[in-house]
């Protein structure tokens, strides 16, 4: 039976007692809870750590100076607060289609479909960037120089699909390395850059410390706006936090494992992010770094490490393999989900023997294909044509996510459900708030100019899309849910 059979069917009165989800999803049959709590952990901060700052925080440094970490910051807040409202959400209902089936609870069918479609927008454009991605980072070894690019951009769609299409086991084993890899980097990144400040070591003929802001500018040395409008840049790193709300559904006890996880997105962020941005900024002037080139290899070229290169190129093309194992993972679930209501085509909603939708994962993986053709026929260019594209879609789901949060909150107010003990904080504001941010993030889109101003001149297009979309589908959906209550 699915959720919007329950909703249709004897909705409480406004002054009934308040109660847990009566709602059951349809597309959270037959998933199997093999996800462990170390599983979930390092999925959340996995999720949080990409390579928006193994290789993109270079040329923001560049371009906006020591200001970045002020971005990072902001960006990471407003991160923390979307995952938060999904991660009550999940401890009021935990299901593999997340803030798809939320959207169906509280927004009905046509905000399910355009959630849903808007995440597979974000994800299927997402792998073909991280194809890309993958198969330029495989061409820094000599051994890889030579062979094409789509060739390389095919042969880590085929790794990764393979081992989604297994089990989830599989995907959350390759997720937990994945994430070991990034965050051993970091941390070993943050120790070696603290020995060097304290030690005043020589770093290329710049001595660390406090001495490479004030002499350059300060934290602001090309102004606010360079810092502002990069933000929209930087929203995009944090893409994919909120997969630890999909992997809940295939968790043991997501009661307990949930919290500590979402919890702990907030000090890793701080950590992580503002904490490497601020160590960068201290260890070499802004000047120094580039766009292109990972920042982390800039710093260990000039100190002369041989090798260096080659291991953070390596933890690089880690980020995007994770990335795309992610993408591959949550849009078969959220597929699958979508299929059950009718939403979306019947063969996303089959599963294997092992628990698996292999029919969401082979739609995104398909995707994937066309990014491999991409490669082929414009290699420069694959890699930006298809980011921006990906941003609309974390902005709309992010989006989503906090307007389902909001209508929950407000069913909670008036008595209709009851809110979990683990709460989004400062609710009705901290949602509105946060929709203010997003919308301002397209308005700096377009600031912008160039390619971001063209992606949001294409929002009309998208929303043409999804209506003529609906059109085609909303007989089946009707049709569905009737067979439902039957």
């Amino acid at each position: 039976m699915s959720d919007r059979t329950l909703t249709a069917a004897n909705p409480p009165a406004a002054d009934a007692p308040t109660a847990p989800s009566r709602h059951v999803d349809a597309g959270d049959a037959g998933y199997r809870k093999d996800l462990k709590s170390r599983h979930v952990n390092m999925i959340a901060i996995g999720g949080a750590i990409g390579t928006g700052l193994f290789l993109g925080a270079g040329g923001r440094m560049a371009n906006a100076g020591p200001s970045l970490f002020i971005a990072y910051a902001v960006c990471g807040a407003f991160a923390f607060f979307v995952v938060r409202a999904l991660g009550e959400l999940v401890l009021y209902r935990p299901s593999s289609g997340a803030f798809v089936s939320y959207a169906r609870e509280f927004m009905g069918e046509k905000g399910a479909y355009t959630a849903g479609w808007l995440y597979f927008l974000n994800w299927s454009t997402t792998a073909i960037a991280d194809i890309t991605a993958a198969a330029t980072y495989a061409q820094f070894w000599a051994m890889f120089s030579s062979v094409p690019q789509w060739i390389l951009a095919l042969i880590a769609l085929a790794v990764v699909l393979t081992a989604n299409l297994i089990s989830v086991k599989y995907f959350g084993e390759m997720e937990f390395w994945f994430a070991i890899i990034k965050v051993a980097a970091l941390v070993a990144f943050m120790l070696v850059g603290i020995f060097l400040i304290v030690t005043q070591h020589d770093i290329g003929g710049h001595t660390p410390g406090l001495a490479n802001v004030t002499d350059n500018g300060g934290i602001f040395p090309n102004g606010m706006m360079p810092m502002l409008l990069l933000v929209q840049g930087v929203v995009f790193a944090y893409a994919s936090v909120e997969l630890c709300g999909v992997a809940a559904g295939e968790t043991e006890h997501p009661e307990k494992i949930m919290p500590k996880a979402i919890n702990s997105i907030m000090w890793r962020v701080g950590l992580f992010y503002v904490g490497s941005v601020v160590l960068l900024a201290l260890l070499l002037p802004y000047t120094a770094y580039s766009s292109g080139r990972s920042p982390f290899v800039t710093v260990f070229e000039k100190l002369g490490i041989p090798g260096a290169a080659g291991v953070m190129n390596l933890v690089v093309l880690t980020a995007a393999l994770s990335s795309l194992n992610s993408g591959l993972y949550s849009t078969g679930r959220i597929l699958r989900s979508m299929s059950m209501s009718g939403s979306a085509p019947r063969f996303t909603g089959v599963m294997n023997k092992g628990g698996v939708p292999y029919g969401g994962i082979l739609l995104t993986a398909g995707f994937g294909v066309l990014g491999v053709a991409l490669n082929y026929v414009m290699p420069d260019e694959a890699f930006e044509l298809v980011i921006n594209f990906a941003s609309i879609g974390i902005l709309g789901t992010w989006g989503m996510i906090m307007i389902c949060s909001l209508l929950f909150w407000r069913r909670a107010e008036a008595g209709r459900v009851t809110r979990p003990g683990y709460r989004l904080p400062w609710a009705p504001y901290t949602q509105i708030v946060t929709l203010g941010f997003l919308a301002a993030v397209l308005v700096l889109m377009w600031m912008d100019g160039g390619v971001g101003r063209t992606t949001v001149a294409c929002l009309p297009l998208i929303a043409a899309a999804l209506v003529g979309g609906w059109f085609l589908v909303r007989r089946r959906v009707k049709a569905t849910a009737e067979a439902d209550q039957d």
